[in-house]
């Protein structure tokens, strides 16, 4: 019997998603968990890796069981949350197709990057703080030149087990955006000073989202001009690229099944 979990966590202090040798990951937390309140070793498999650091919400995963949980979905989400600590919250657990797989079955994936350009003492856990002025339409101009299916090799970090580096990207803007102690606390705030990118395709290969936004981080500093992207993903290789980003700013927020 296959069950599917919804869930978010704080990448801090993690070591991504995947079991590490070095290092708790949420794989490792919700397998132990759940091994313990259904009596039976569980393994569980993820909608994909998520770096160090890096957080999720609304995270898909599934697992098998081998006879039915004598727990209704409801109450063994609410053990688990007892278990798993509080970096991870299971939203919500239900019985799924035996065909159907957190990871093979997604048609889409899409994440959000934040940063902010001015310094702010409540923006540090979890947006990144890119201490230069930034040309939002110059980014927004390279974005654009993400959009389709092509191989993004040049933004891959070495390692990965992917069988292939082809990827669609349906989604890459940059925006500004309001925090919430600016918006309700009325702290003063430099307009335009916190922005946010958001990119969704239908997979994502190790490490590139984190490559892509420091390379257009370059473009908005001038360092590069936005046809630059363009050049990357014709014919550059991964040193190529711009420096990637922190993890901690970085979140997936949506799987599309």
């Amino acid at each position: 019997m296959r069950y599917s979990i919804r869930l978010s966590y704080n990448g801090a202090g993690l070591s991504g998603w995947q079991i590490q040798p070095n290092g708790a990951s949420v794989q490792e937390h919700l397998q132990n968990a759940l091994s313990l309140v259904l009596g039976e070793e569980i393994a569980v498999t993820g909608a994909g890796r998520t770096d160090a650091g890096v957080n999720a919400v609304n995270y898909v995963a599934h697992f098998d069981v081998s006879k039915p949980p004598r727990l209704e979905p409801e109450a063994l989400a609410y053990k688990l949350n007892a278990i798993v600590g509080k970096e991870i919250t299971v939203h919500e657990i239900c019985r799924e197709k035996d065909d159907f797989h957190a990871r093979f079955s997604a048609v889409y994936r899409e994440y959000h990057y934040f940063l902010h350009t001015v310094k702010d003492p409540f923006m540090g856990q979890f947006s990144w703080h890119c201490r230069y002025p930034l040309d939002i339409g110059a980014m927004n101009e390279a974005a654009a030149q993400l959009a389709g299916t092509r191989d993004f090799s040049c933004f891959e970090k070495k390692g990965g087990n992917n069988k292939t580096s082809i990827c669609t990207v349906s989604k890459a803007v940059w925006e500004p955006y309001t925090p919430p102690h600016v918006s309700s606390l009325g702290y003063p705030a430099v307009p335009g000073s916190y922005l946010v990118f958001t990119i969704g395709a239908d997979r994502f290969l190790r490490n590139m989202v984190r490559a892509v936004v420091g390379s257009l981080v370059d473009v908005g500093r001038g360092k590069r001009d936005p046809e630059w992207i363009k050049t990357l993903l014709d014919s550059g290789t991964r040193s190529d690229a711009g420096e990637s980003v922190p993890g901690h700013a970085l979140f997936l927020n949506k799987i599309e099944y």
